[in-house]
């Protein structure tokens, strides 16, 4: 079977699909940051993969669940610029949000964000990135 050519990704919103963005990687290559949005999730165990392609310098890159009663779980680990050291951030029970500013929150070229649907309602998220100053948690609780 042939691989997935990467999707790049250069608008300021994309929705994710299962038919278009499942099991390949879509490249955020918009330095003025996109907001993604995730479908539901339904534990069809797709997954989704973004890479930052282009450092975030204005605004943020947004990954958001579809809708109110959908979370995310797992966590986000960070390689600090000063002191070669790292740190880790979790998820609260009530996250739905990924954001990351290109500075204290990731979303600098490189960084990886890997999205699981593992049940109804909700989704597993890895995040492998680099933040600048004072780290900072990317999850939050965002979606109403």
């Amino acid at each position: 079977m042939q691989p997935l050519k990467p999707i790049s990704a250069t608008a300021a919103t994309l929705a994710l699909t299962l038919a278009t963005h499942a099991s390949t990687t879509v490249v955020a290559n918009r330095a003025a940051g996109i907001t993604m949005t995730l479908p539901a999730a339904t534990g069809t165990g797709a997954k989704y993969k973004v890479v930052v392609g282009t450092t975030v310098t204005s605004n943020n890159l947004i990954i958001q669940v579809a809708n109110a009663t959908d979370v995310m779980t797992g966590a986000a680990s960070l390689a600090q610029d000063a002191a070669d050291t790292g740190v880790t951030f979790e998820t609260a029970a009530d996250s739905d949000t990924i954001t990351m500013n290109g500075s204290t929150k990731g979303g600098i070229k490189g960084d990886i964000i890997e999205l699981e649907d593992i049940a109804s309602g909700l989704w597993s998220v890895c995040i492998a990135g680099t933040g600048t100053g004072t780290e900072a948690t990317p999850f939050s609780a965002a979606v109403s």
